[in-house]
């Protein structure tokens, strides 16, 4: 990875860091050199690079704000592609509900009018790519219809214990399948195109994640952006934002509204049941808390269209099964486990900025990095040298110092907003590392000090870590 950094850059690589990749198996680092930086993805899967890098050439040779592939290793399983910073359309939605009761003010609601604009523009010329690129099939036809509807059925149906008649719900399937094969693909059918895959950097939007795109109808992603569970939009928003894509759909084809909403809702319904198979799997399988939680926004979603909209296709079986899991107490009863565990644990490290950042172990991919290379430095005097920040003299040394104090005062404060974030959303896991040169003197006193603050003002585990001394 630093040796591809370094051929691109033509500098060394000085830093890298591991982030979040969510449900992907991808793995991604942010790399950073004296002058340049870049992301690194790591993944087995070629067929799927391919795809990857084959759209992202197409799509910015047609104007759309995709990120650049800079370097491709000789295996093409590793990849350096431009940064794009950290803020999503999703996280900048959340900052908004922080502050707000009306998230989707005008700079939302704007932002994802403009990413309607940018989706149809990537499906009107997308259509024309070579969709021999595609993964894992060129169109979505009634093979991946049917792949979707089987993980719904075995992922979470099986899963969350939902009774159902195999043949009546296969007899459903099969009409479900014909209805939405017989509409017209004619676009580029993203896959994927949800809040958390939209870029905001520099008020831009940029996309991501669209390695799964192939020849498809235009509802399935409007229905992924509009119903995104965990973005929680607002019925009234939503419409506003379907006519808005309807309006403009109309500039460029004929369009009959009503005949295309009522397809529309088979989409959404479509790409819910995609989704909570991924959210049983993820999370009743693999035992995610975060893909638990996302079922219940999903089911909220479901059981509006139930109640307020009429399909164009009978489905009993389905709908019966559909009304049985809005109705289940299953997933509320996972949701209570979960809320019945003591479930934040803070990591606290003590490192030395010669060996790099601690990894995160979690997966979580957040937390802190506090650099204690500014604090009076016991290590450059003899006394000093044989002893860490757990020993006596050293804890002297710094208690008394007011810069000491009030460095630990503004880690306190930083540190303490987070932990009561996490406590009121339930997230497990939280790393504070706390650097210096050798990792035995500042870096050690700093940790010790924020483990018995948070101990002593929170109900949480506290793991702490001297990683210096524990090599």
């Amino acid at each position: 990875m630093q040796i591809l950094f370094e051929k691109w850059a033509g500098e060394p690589c000085m830093d890298v860091q591991p982030l979040s990749a969510h449900g992907s198996n991808r793995k991604y680092f942010r790399l950073k050199g004296e002058t340049k930086h870049c992301l690194a993805a790591v993944n087995d899967d070629v067929r799927e690079n391919e795809a990857f890098f084959y759209y992202s050439e197409y799509f910015k040779q047609k104007g759309v704000n995709v990120p650049v592939v800079y370097a491709i290793n000789d295996s093409r399983v590793l990849y350096l592609l431009e940064d794009l910073g950290d803020t999503t359309l999703y996280d900048l939605l959340q900052h908004k509900k922080k502050y707000t009761s009306e998230p989707y003010d005008g700079e939302v609601l704007e932002l994802y009018k403009r990413a309607i604009e940018n989706l149809l523009h990537v499906q009107m010329f997308g259509v024309n790519a070579n969709f021999d690129m595609a993964y894992p099939r060129s169109c979505f036809d009634s093979t991946s219809i049917r792949w979707d509807l089987n993980y719904f059925k075995y992922h979470f149906l099986k899963l969350a214990y939902i009774p159902f008649d195999e043949q009546l719900l296969e007899n459903d399937i099969e009409n479900f399948i014909a209805y939405i094969d017989s509409l017209d693909r004619d676009s580029f059918m993203y896959r994927d195109f949800q809040s958390r895959n939209i870029m905001v950097k520099d008020n831009q939007l940029y996309f991501i994640d669209y390695q799964g795109g192939r020849k498809g109808t235009k509802h399935y992603d409007l229905a992924s952006l509009l119903y995104d569970a965990k973005a929680e939009m607002p019925n009234g928003v939503r419409q506003q934002l379907l006519d808005y894509y309807m309006d403009i759909l109309e500039q460029h084809q004929q369009l009959d509204k009503a005949v295309f909403e009522q397809e529309f809702y088979v989409f959404v319904l479509l790409r819910i049941m995609q989704a909570m198979g991924a959210y049983g799997y993820r999370g009743l399988y693999e035992g995610k808390e975060h893909f638990v939680r996302s079922i219940e926004p999903a089911l909220k979603n479901m059981k509006w269209i139930l109640e307020n909209k009429t399909l164009p296709i009978q489905l009993p079986h389905l709908n019966a099964v559909w009304k049985r899991i809005v109705e289940s107490d299953f997933v509320k009863h996972k949701i209570d486990e979960f809320d019945n565990r003591n479930t934040l644990t803070v990591t606290i490290n003590s490192f030395s900025f010669k060996r790099g950042y601690p990894m995160d172990l979690t997966g979580n991919g957040g937390g802190f990095v506090f650099d204690c290379r500014a604090l009076p430095n016991p290590g450059r005097y003899p006394q000093y040298k044989h002893v860490t920040g757990k020993d006596q003299e050293v804890i002297d040394f710094f208690k008394d110092d007011n810069e000491v104090d009030a460095f630990l005062g503004l880690v306190y404060e930083v540190v303490s907003s987070s932990v009561e974030r996490y406590l009121q959303r339930r997230f497990t896991n939280l790393q504070v590392n706390f650097g210096c040169t050798g990792g035995q003197h500042r870096s050690v006193y700093c940790a010790e000090k924020l483990a018995q603050y948070i101990t002593q003002n929170y109900e949480c585990n506290v793991l702490l870590h001297h990683l210096e001394q524990e090599k």
